[in-house]
């Protein structure tokens, strides 16, 4: 970080606007101290900040080779993804991109003749593949893999979206269909 920038880092939030802000880019468990550093907080701080953002579930503590280290909650940031799906789309669009999601892996299992992501894992053991065939079927695993997450997260979003619909809405007098 250059120095100007690291002045108005630091000049236009506080120190634990900061932790936050660092803790959203986190990609894995990290150390206090290293989350410290990159926030331009004391430690001290940092922990403080991170108990507190703990507490309220949008993080939690572990442990990098013996120091303690914090991650993003997986459980708050599934809750989020689906509610940002939710927000940022109609059940239709929603119904539709499951669709879209659902014709690129049927794609991909007709393309290599496999039923499943599963039996296309089996084939790299089975077969003998060349080096540029293992890096090409390791790049399909990874889209395959992220399909279904998206599939997922997709089908998620459709199960809660009238909930989360009803409950993001202002309060009326009607009563709650989750009573």
């Amino acid at each position: 970080m250059t120095e100007s920038h690291s002045e108005s880092w630091t000049e236009s939030t506080s120190g634990r606007e900061r932790v936050g802000h660092v803790v959203e880019l986190l990609d894995g468990p990290t150390p206090v101290q290293e989350i410290a550093d990159r926030a331009d907080v004391s430690r001290a701080t940092a922990d403080d900040e991170l108990q507190r953002l703990a507490g309220d579930d949008w993080v939690t503590e572990t442990s990098v080779d013996g120091t303690k280290a914090y991650d993003l909650n997986p459980v708050r940031m599934l809750f989020d993804e689906v509610t940002d799906l939710i927000d940022d789309h109609s059940r239709d669009e929603l119904e539709s991109q499951l669709t879209e999601l659902r014709d690129e892996q049927e794609e991909l299992a007709a393309g290599y003749d496999v039923e499943s992501l599963d039996e296309f894992r089996e084939q790299l053991a089975e077969e003998n593949f060349s080096a540029a065939e293992l890096r090409e079927r390791r790049n399909v695993i990874a889209t395959w893999e992220a399909i279904n997450t998206e599939l997922g997260l997709v089908k998620h979003a459709l199960q809660l979206y009238d909930d989360v619909v009803e409950l993001s809405s202002p309060r009326t007098d009607s009563h709650s269909t989750l009573a």
